[in-house]
């Protein structure tokens, strides 16, 4: 009888998450360099765009050519949180998102990130459906919001607001959910006397 062995740790899927994290700094450095300037913001939502499709990408891979690992499922959701977590952050400091939207939402993206490392001992959390779709929603809402809501035409503003709006309704549900699943693994892990090394 053959065990299956685990995948390298050193394989594209990862590579594209520490590339996703090397990205951040970039983007905030165009952003910033001239943000009332349209090229300049058009060249920062490119960055992340960019990055944010690396997500997309070391996923799908990951899961076609079995190259899914803890390092993955652990650090994917972290490269995810640094990226939109900047984004948040920088659209505080030019005034043009409120800060009560960004607290709300930074809170719980680091406090399931924290939590994920915290049950990691009794099993890896990995992103669900509504995840997915959380980030994939904050990710819209943070590129229209990155052009900058003045440039553009006024109901694609409202546009942008309106999902943004969703991504802040998708990120407090989904944490209460990841809440449940993180009890969940911890107390079958305790319940079977199994715990990760």
């Amino acid at each position: 009888m053959t065990t299956e062995s685990r995948p390298s740790n050193v394989n594209v899927p990862n590579a594209l998450t520490v590339l996703r994290i090397v990205m951040v700094p970039i983007f905030l450095v165009v952003l910033f360099s001239n943000p009332d300037d349209v090229g300049w913001r058009i060249g920062a939502t490119a960055v992340f765009v960019v990055a944010i499709l690396t997500d997309l990408a070391d996923g799908h891979i990951a899961r076609k050519y079995n190259l899914v690992t803890d390092f993955g499922k652990l650090w994917d959701p972290v490269a995810d949180k640094a990226l939109t977590g900047a984004a948040f952050i920088a659209l505080g400091i030019l005034d043009e998102l409120s800060w009560i939207i960004i607290a709300v939402i930074l809170l719980r993206e680091w406090g399931i990130t924290w939590l994920r490392a915290a049950i990691a001992k009794h099993g890896i959390m990995a992103a669900n459906k509504g995840g997915k779709l959380k980030t994939v929603t904050q990710s819209v809402a943070l590129g229209l919001y990155l052009l900058g809501r003045q440039n553009l035409p006024e109901w694609l503003s409202v546009v942008a607001l309106v999902i943004m709006l969703a991504a802040l309704a998708l990120t407090v549900v989904t944490g209460i959910t990841y809440i449940f699943s993180a009890l969940k693994i911890r107390r079958e892990a305790i319940a079977s006397g199994t715990r990760r090394h």
